[in-house]
This record gives structure tokens, C-alpha cells and sequence, in this order.
């Protein structure tokens, strides 16, 4: 790719993250708006969680395919697509007449939204070359996030109060089509200088891999954990990942190269993306259906009291960015680590007749440890990496995110779920403390691995795993501490 100017770069930057805007939107949303899509589809909570989860398992299923394709035929056209696949899988959303169909459209949407962020960072990660300028133009994608997350609650509660559930899927069109005009006239077409080949077996291993472990962590409670159906679905979910582990090794080019993780930066990083987003999901599924469910606000009041974590997010994620790329990654995991485990903490005394005063203490916590979280993941992912493969690498961080976000609503809905005594009003609070544990040791390994995985012998092993690339093109500088 031709070297750029700062205004194309930064309006280039601009329009990547159109596309993290509206799927950080539409995530945030559809969490709020979760008890009137009960209400009007009357959906069990099973089904709430299979709108989040069906949605996040295909994201997470697709994303690795998404990043290879885009470095192999185009980003840009990539890109574009999945932006085409998101507007129509949004427009059907907002006419789904059931539950089983609002979940069905769900997965369209999925598709498209898989060829968006991975691909996105891809071409960020090849139009900011400089390390620097790199590592803040990523802390500018992670304030989107948070910004979405502002928006999000305010935007989708008054839409819900006043449009119904729906309207919030029709907000998704526009930007779309603005972003595709924007991406034809502006972002240079860009490719892996080495093509990959499709690896179809791969795919369907992390298909079965993904859809296995979810299901039977989701279904478990209502059909028993020990039940014919759950054992299979575990089962299928580890000969998948024994799969994987023996058939990818083997391949020239892989759809999940595990040479990645021989890079402890890497692999690390993985679990705390897992870690954190799982964190993140469970927070946002609990504490909707605490505020509306149990203390009976409205979906705006209820996005209200959610300003603080959102707000503080936005503005530390770019704050977190520009730390990233003076000093290293140690320093925002660390505070990352530490915040979701004083939001946790305080959470698992939750009580549902908390002052609102008291509640916004978690939620500032909250809103700290993810605002620091997300551009540490993404620089470190990409970092050590030659940039052929970026796309690739990207892909698998953002595949981390997502599968997090996909356990996180398994794992911290059934939990809670299965809990529940009496009925949901007044036994969802004392259940809910479990899942807030989960959420505090989800911290405890942000932490960890945070601190681990910015030590002078990480850095040595993401050297050595670069090593093993043939590749001419030149590596993205690590900026571990």
C-alpha cells in the first residue's frame, strides 16, 4: 500500500471505525432492550440469551475465516460486504415476529458483522505503520467502544420507550450505506502479499468447537447436566479442539495457525481477552435484567444509570492508548485487572433495594478496568507480527472477544439463572451474587496474565515466534514494557 497522508490515514481510521461503532452500538442495545423483546415475544430467558449468544457464536466462528478472506481478496471488498450483510441481517431483525426468528436474523447479522472488525483493524494496522501513531490510532478504536457504550444506553432507551424494541436494529442501515460510500471512495484496496488458501476442515472444527461448549452451557440447566444431550455436546466441544490441535499443524496455510501462541504476548492476551469480555457480557446481561426486571425502571432510567461505566470507557480508552504506545501494556492491564475485581467485589454484596448513590460505585469500577482493557489486547495481538499476517492475527484477538462475550452470557446466565428461587423479582438478586464472583475472578486473571505477559521473557518468546514466519515484510514492533 502507497504511503498515505495523516488526513487520508485519520479519515481512513474514521471510517474503520463507523463499523466498530454500530456493532459496539447494536451490542449494547440489544442488552437494554432484552426485557421488552421478553415481554412482546415472550421469550424465555434461555432465548435472551440465545439472542446474544447465537449472534456472538457466529461472530466468533467466522472472524478468523473474515480476516484470512480479507487479506487474501481484498479488505476493502471484505469489508464492504460484511457492512451490505449487517444492514440486511439489522432490517430483518426489526420484523422478526418470534423469538426463534428475531434469533435466526440474529445470525445473518453475524455474518456481515464478522467481516467488519477484524478486517477494519487489518487495514489500521496496515495504513498506521509507524509504532507509535499505530498504537493510538488503536487507542482511538477502543474509545469507540466506549463511546458506543455511552450512546448505547441513551439511544436504545429511547427507543425502546418510544419506537419499540425494534427501532433499534433500524439505526444500524444508515451508517451502514454512509460507511460502504465512504470505504469505495476513500480506503485503498490492500491484500496479503501471500494469499491464503481456505481450510474448510478448520472451519468447521471451530464451528463445532464454539456451537458445542455454548450450547451445553447454555441449555445445561433445563435439560441437566448430565443428560445424553449435554455429555454430547462437551464431548463434540473437546474432539473439535483435539481436532484442531492435531489437523492445523499439518496444513501450509491454516485457518488457525498455532504458532501464534507459541508468543506468551499472544496467547496471554487471549485470555485476557476472553477473560474481560466475558466480564463485560456478564455485566451488561445481569444488570439489565437487575435494574428493569427487579427494581422495575424503564429502559431509558435503566441506560441512564449506565452512563457512568460508559462514559468513564470512553474516556479512558484512548487515554489507555496512548499509555500502550509511551510505556507498554503493563500499566492499563494492571488498573484493567484491578477494576473489574473492585467492581466485582462490591457486586457480589448487591441487594435489591441499593441505594443508587451505592450502585454507582461498581459501575465507576466497572468503567475503569474496561476502559483501560481494550487497547492493550489489540496492540499486543498485533504486536511482533509481520504485517502479512495481521489481518490473521487481529482475527484470533478478535475471535477472543467474542468467544469471552459468548461464555460470559453462557456461563453467568445459567448460573444465575439456575439459582433463582421463588420467583424472578425477588430471587434473581441473591442469585446474581454468583455470577459477580465469576465476573471478580475474571479480573483476578486480567491481572495475572497482564503482568505476565508484558515480563522481559515474553517479549523474547513473541521475538521467537515471529521467527517462525517466513515472511519478508517487515514486523509490528512489540510494546510490551
Amino acid at each position: 500500500m502507497p504511503e498515505l497522508s495523516r488526513g487520508r490515514r485519520r479519515l481512513i481510521l474514521a471510517i474503520c471505525c463507523m463499523s466498530l461503532f454500530i456493532v459496539g452500538l447494536d451490542n449494547t442495545i440489544v442488552n437494554l432492550a432484552l426485557p421488552s423483546i421478553q415481554r412482546d415475544l415472550h421469550a424465555s430467558v434461555a432465548s435472551l440469551q440465545w439472542t446474544i449468544d447465537a449472534y456472538v457464536l457466529v461472530l466468533a466462528s467466522l472472524l478468523m475465516l473474515a480476516g484470512s478472506t480479507g487479506d487474501r481478496i481484498g479488505r476493502r471488498r471484505t469489508f464492504q460486504t460484511g457492512l451490505t450483510l449487517f444492514g440486511l441481517g439489522s432490517l430483518l431483525c426489526s420484523v422478526a415476529p418470534n423469538a426463534g426468528a428475531l434469533i435466526a436474523f440474529r445470525m445473518v447479522q453475524a455474518v456481515g458483522g464478522s467481516m467488519l472488525n477484524p478486517v477494519a483493524m487489518s487495514i489500521i494496522t496496515n495504513t498506521f505503520t509507524d509504532n507509535r501513531e499505530r498504537a493510538r490510532a488503536i487507542g482511538v478504536w477502543g474509545g469507540v467502544v466506549g463511546l458506543s457504550m455511552a450512546l448505547g444506553p441513551l439511544v436504545g432507551g429511547t427507543l425502546v420507550e418510544t419506537a419499540g424494541w425494534q427501532s433499534i436494529f433500524w439505526i444500524n442501515v444508515p451508517v451502514c450505506v454512509a460507511a460502504i460510500i465512504l470505504a469505495a471512495k476513500f480506503v485503498p484496496e490492500s491484500r496479503s502479499p501471500r494469499p491464503r488458501r481456505l481450510d474448510p476442515v478448520g472451519q468447521l472444527l471451530v464451528i463445532v468447537l464454539f456451537a458445542g461448549l455454548t450450547y451445553g452451557i447454555i441449555e445445561g440447566p433445563g435439560h441437566g447436566w448430565g443428560s445424553l444431550e449435554i455429555i454430547g455436546c462437551f464431548t463434540l466441544a473437546a474432539l473439535a479442539a483435539v481436532g484442531l490441535a492435531v489437523y492445523e499443524p499439518r496444513r501450509r496455510e491454516p485457518l488457525l495457525d498455532l504458532r501464534f501462541f507459541r508468543s506468551v504476548p499472544f496467547s496471554g492476551t487471549t485470555l485476557i481477552a476472553i477473560s474481560g469480555f466475558a466480564a463485560l457480557s456478564g455485566y451488561l446481561f445481569l444488570n439489565a435484567l437487575y435494574l428493569q426486571q427487579v427494581r422495575g425502571m424503564t429502559p431509558l432510567e435503566a441506560g441512564l444509570l449506565s452512563l457512568p461505566s460508559a462514559a468513564i470507557t470512553a474516556v479512558l480508552a484512548p487515554i489507555s492508548g496512548r499509555i500502550v504506545a509511551s510505556r507498554g501494556a503493563r500499566l492499563p492491564l494492571v488498573v484493567a485487572g484491578c477494576g473489574l475485581i473492585v467492581s466485582g467485589l462490591i457486586l457480589t454484596q448487591l441487594q435489591a433495594d441499593w441505594p443508587i448513590a451505592l450502585l454507582l460505585l461498581p459501575y465507576v469500577a466497572f468503567g475503569i478496568g474496561f476502559g483501560t482493557l481494550n487497547a492493550p489486547i489489540t496492540n499486543t495481538a498485533v504486536s511482533g507480527m509481520p504485517r502479512a499476517q495481521g489481518g490473521v492475527a487481529a482475527a484470533v484477538a478478535s475471535t477472543s472477544r467474542q468467544l469471552g462475550a459468548a461464555l460470559g452470557v453462557a456461563i453467568i446466565g445459567s448460573v444465575v439463572t439456575s439459582h433463582v428461587t421463588g420467583s424472578f423479582a425477588t430471587g434473581f438478586t441473591p442469585a446474581s451474587h454468583l455470577g459477580w464472583w465469576i465476573m471478580t475472578g475474571c479480573g483476578v486473571l486480567v491481572l495475572a496474565m497482564g503482568i505476565l505477559t508484558t515480563s522481559r521473557w515474553a517479549r523474547r518468546t513473541a521475538d521467537a515466534a515471529a521467527a517462525t514466519f517466513e515472511s519478508d515484510e517487515p514486523r509490528i514492533p512489540v510494546t510490551t514494557s
